[in-house]
């Protein structure tokens, strides 16, 4: 297997008729999925995308995937914008990306062809035209593993959009470990809650592609009601959710799952940022015969690079591991070009096939994070740097110690922000929790999300759980700490909110 559109064809081939990509307007199946991303990758090809970047420029729905797939039919590779995002920031990064087209609905098109960056054809024009499958069949003949299916922009350090590149290659091998890892199969029913321009939903569409899935995407205004969101999930029959900790935390915090009939989950993994562990455990209370994973990978790794499936109970102040490598995926702890010792804190750095390719049109920022296995001297072999500090406990699992950039400097200590962030989560009532560094001050600051202030007991909590160095200065009371697009905690917004405390 070569190809991404070969997981298309053998859904299509064995559920024609079963429901495939749904969302709160409608569903289509696999078969019409399969005729549809023909339809549209034929109108792309005749506009010579073939190992070119199209940006799809689309809402939230069904219709994204097909854009996705259909821009690989036609040989190209697709980069999914973040429609609610600013003009400049998008502008910028079609600056970088230098699309050879714009594919948004009609409901898009002014605004894309305001960015003026490309050609803009709608999706209406695209899915309305005659399929040719002799075209697509000589396209994908001529299509390697090692072409590139998506570029996915994050937001680098310096502010500058990085758009990580991602091969067939890469998403068949890591689609393959998830869907054998986590028995998915044609009974799996997936809630999407990530959105596409995001390397989580990497797994919840690929991972259907494999099993001949079923995957709901979920309305975004659902995560402000908590107990609608579970009653969606028990009406589609959701089985399967992949969330960041976050959304989960939103669950919990609300204690909805004891105030409505629990959907029947089966399966439920996280990622994108550390699971408070008071979190976890109420989920666990709620469905105790589920399958729990903590998944941990940066979008460079395709999606993931190491996990755990949760196999014990943990006390609330428990940190929970990150586990082991995936199959095919190995990882090396490294300080100094040299491999720590168990217990010693390193640089978790990943190699094998889940490896991207590198950073789209920038060859310096690449060639700082992808470099060569300094373990491996004798023949080319490209590791990538996380710029995350994990070690591997007594137990042999891996833990993941917080950022190397992000590590604070405060009375000669160095500190990690995430141990800080733990200890306040394990009071009853803090639902979220911050942890930063006010240098013009020199202080630490912890914002914290309850429904009543705390400081007191939090105070007296933290004193009990930190040395003195790593106590917090000022505690920040927030009824909602603010999140990022991703669902994730905004910690750049808080850093703007720091200059305006006392």
């Amino acid at each position: 297997m070569h190809n991404l559109l070969e997981l298309l064809d053998a859904a299509a081939e064995r559920r024609p008729d079963a429901p495939a990509f749904c969302d709160e307007a409608g569903a289509c199946t696999w078969g019409q999925v399969q005729t549809t991303v023909q339809a549209v990758g034929t109108a792309l090809a005749a506009c010579r995308v073939q190992r070119r970047p199209v940006a799809l420029y689309l809402d939230r729905g069904v219709r994204c995937p097909l854009a996705m797939l259909g821009t690989l039919a036609a040989g190209g590779f697709y980069a999914v914008l973040d429609i609610a995002q600013p003009a400049e920031r998008i502008r910028r990064i079609l600056d970088r990306l230098q699309p050879a087209l714009i594919l948004a609905d009609a409901v898009h098109q002014d605004a894309a062809r305001a960015l003026d960056a490309a050609p803009v054809l709608t999706w209406e024009q695209a899915a309305a035209a005659r399929p040719d499958p002799a075209l697509l069949a000589d396209i994908r003949a001529r299509t390697l593993d090692t072409d590139l299916a998506y570029v996915l922009f994050t937001s680098g350090s310096t502010g500058e959009p990085k758009g990580v590149a991602i091969t067939h290659r890469n998403v068949l091998a890591y689609s393959e470990w998830a869907v054998r890892t986590f028995r998915f199969d044609a009974a799996t029913v997936f809630a999407n809650q990530t959105p596409f321009y995001f390397s989580m939903s990497v797994t919840d569409l690929y991972s259907t592609l494999r099993a001949a899935a079923r995957l709901e995407i979920l309305p975004r205004r659902l995560f402000s009601f908590p107990v609608q969101l579970l009653e969606y999930l028990t009406a589609r029959r959701v089985n399967t959710i992949y969330w960041v900790p976050t959304a989960m935390g939103f669950v919990a915090n609300w204690k909805a799952l004891d105030y409505t009939q629990p959907p029947p989950l089966r399966t439920i993994l996280f990622a994108g940022e550390v699971m408070p562990t008071p979190c976890m455990n109420y989920w666990r209370r709620q469905y105790p015969d589920a399958l729990f994973a903590n998944l941990y990978g940066p979008t460079e790794t395709t999606d993931i690079c190491a996990y755990y499936v949760v196999d014990r109970d943990f006390a609330d102040r428990e940190p929970l591991p990150i586990g082991r490598p995936c199959e095919n995926c190995g990882v090396l702890l490294l300080r100094d070009g040299r491999a720590v010792a168990p217990g010693e804190e390193g640089e978790l750095c990943a190699r094998g096939s889940f490896v991207a390719a590198g950073y789209y049109a920038m060859p310096d920022k690449t060639a700082q994070r992808f470099v060569q296995n300094p373990l491996q001297p004798n023949y080319p072999e490209t590791i990538y740097r996380t710029g995350d500090l994990a070690k591997q406990g007594t137990d042999g699992l891996l833990y993941y110690c917080g950022r190397i950039d992000s590590q604070i400097k405060h009375l000669g200590y160095r500190i990690e922000p995430g141990e800080v962030e733990a200890s306040a989560l394990a009071l009853p009532g803090v639902e979220a929790a911050v942890c930063l560094y006010d240098a013009p001050r020199d202080r630490l600051v912890l914002f914290y999300q309850a429904r009543r202030r705390l400081d007191d007991p939090l105070r007296d909590h933290l004193a009990g759980a930190l040395p003195a160095y790593m106590r917090p200065a000022v505690l920040c009371r927030m009824r909602t700490i603010p999140q990022n697009a991703n669902g994730k905690l905004d910690r750049a917004a808080l850093k703007t909110a720091l200059a305006e405390l006392d």
